[in-house]
């Protein structure tokens, strides 16, 4: 007898093309040869298995654009996101996850004779850049570099016709690979101190410390502008830039976190928590964290004005549990280690204490804005969906609110995946707080003509 009942149509799950699955077996190859040199614990021929192994997987990505965006008209895809196994939290996400968790609970927690390895494989490289052995971390900063360059591409090329997600994208490539790549490597050469020009207190907590300023003060002639340029940043830059461009100007301009979450955290940022539960924990988390570092540094301070006479020994211990917990499980391991289970920002938005300042500022004091128009929303829910921050967009989006949360990193995805136009990032003629009080003396006249 034949079935007359409804069926509910199914998508497919294959996803991937044969040329797509080739371009992953290439990368995966070259992602193969660095695993075998670090599990050997010896790498034959170096030069040439670095070689190999970066060209693998920069063919791997290029083969694998070509098919996804170059051979398709111009348009964001995130066809069946909700049905890959690596961005739906299925067995490759989970995969992937564990094995991202277990390399940096490796890289920041065991000796560095665990790399050794892959130590060996990018000792050509740091010896042609700064004419010294390679250590675990010239390793995380070359690959670090290398995925932001890589999967940068990706997204320009998804991202392609949007000029904004170029402009910025291209931004966090040029200073991941000028001012946290190569000057520090160039500053070594020169017999230098190492100093990294993305990255300012709180963030980089070092540098807020009395022992980065004796250090950075006494070391060499010039190393003692670079406390001078991490005070600027910090209090003058910060507050300044924030004021007319919000936190976007470096959580998704300059930072390093920021840069590796948009470019290989992409393809998960939709796996961010919405909820309402989520928002109230993420608030705590992140200003908890600040309270920490503002604690820790003014603590180190008072004890070093008083030569250690006022908590001394509680002081270093604080210092040495604020750096495992906060500045290498949270920030690296939880922060990177689950981007295929959390999404992409898990650390800007539950932890990091420079997102916490600037989104103090942005929510308080600032010019910028993404302004909505509730009249054309349809409420696909693709702004919500792909906010890595977690922010509900939609929620603003179809009462015609503006979008000012403190989380939101400015990154324009929400205005790039709207099919109707009905979101865009601005600078308004007066900040938050006059917008505000505007706002309230609306309502309160508004509440007058109801009583007459």
């Amino acid at each position: 007898m034949k079935d007359t009942s409804l069926s509910v149509a199914t998508p497919n799950p294959s996803l991937t093309s044969g040329k797509q699955k080739l371009a992953l077996a290439v990368a995966g190859l070259g992602v193969l040869l660095l695993l075998i040199a670090w599990a050997s614990g010896h790498a034959f021929s170096p030069l040439l298995l670095l070689l190999t192994s970066l060209g693998l997987m920069s063919a791997g990505v290029w083969l694998f654009v070509r098919e996804e965006y170059l051979r398709r008209p111009e348009g964001i895809k995130n066809n069946g996101v909700w049905f890959k196994s690596l961005s739906a939290r299925g067995v490759w996400g989970w995969l992937a996850a564990i094995v991202l968790t277990g390399f940096y609970t490796v890289l920041y927690f065991f000796p560095e004779g665990w790399l050794g390895g892959l130590t060996q494989v990018f000792d050509p490289l740091s010896r042609g850049l700064r004419k010294m052995p390679a250590d675990k971390w010239f390793v995380y900063g070359s690959l670090y570099t290398f995925s932001i360059l890589a999967l940068g591409v990706k997204f320009i090329y998804k991202y392609r016709h949007n000029r904004y997600q170029l402009l910025r994208t291209v931004s966090v490539m040029f200073f991941q690979l000028g001012f946290a790549y190569l000057i520090p490597a160039f500053l070594q050469l020169m017999q230098q101190p190492e100093y990294y020009f993305t990255y300012f207190w709180p963030l980089k907590d070092y540098y807020g410390s009395p022992s980065a300023v004796r250090y950075y003060g006494s070391a060499t002639s010039i190393s003692v502008y670079f406390i001078v340029f991490s005070a600027l940043m910090t209090f003058v830059a910060t507050p300044v830039l924030t004021y007319f461009f919000g936190k976007r100007w470096y959580c998704s301009w300059v930072c390093g976190c920021g840069g590796l979450a948009e470019t290989a955290g992409d393809p998960f940022r939709h796996l961010s928590d919405k909820s309402l539960r989520a928002w109230r924990i993420e608030r705590w988390m992140i200003h908890s964290v600040l309270v920490a570092v503002v604690l820790l540094t003014g603590l180190l301070w008072l004890n070093s004005w008083q030569k250690g006479g006022v908590l001394g020994s509680f002081s270093q211990t604080y210092s040495t549990v604020y750096g495992y917990l906060i500045g290498m499980a949270f920030s690296g391991v939880v922060g990177v280690g689950f981007y295929p289970l959390m999404g992409s920002r898990v650390w800007c938005r539950f932890g990091c204490p420079m997102a916490a300042i600037l989104g103090i500022f942005q929510k308080k004091k600032s010019k910028f804005r993404i302004t909505t128009n509730g009249g054309q929303c349809i409420s696909c829910g693709n702004c919500s969906t792909y906010c890595e921050m977690g922010i509900d967009v939609r929620h603003y989006a179809q009462r015609g609110q503006d979008v000012v949360r403190a989380s939101c990193v400015g990154c324009g995805i929400c205005a790039a995946v709207c099919p109707r136009g009905v979101l865009r990032l601005e600078g308004a003629s007066a900040d938050v707080g006059q917008r505000t009080q505007a706002t309230r003396t609306v309502h309160i006249k508004l509440e007058d003509v109801k009583i007459l």
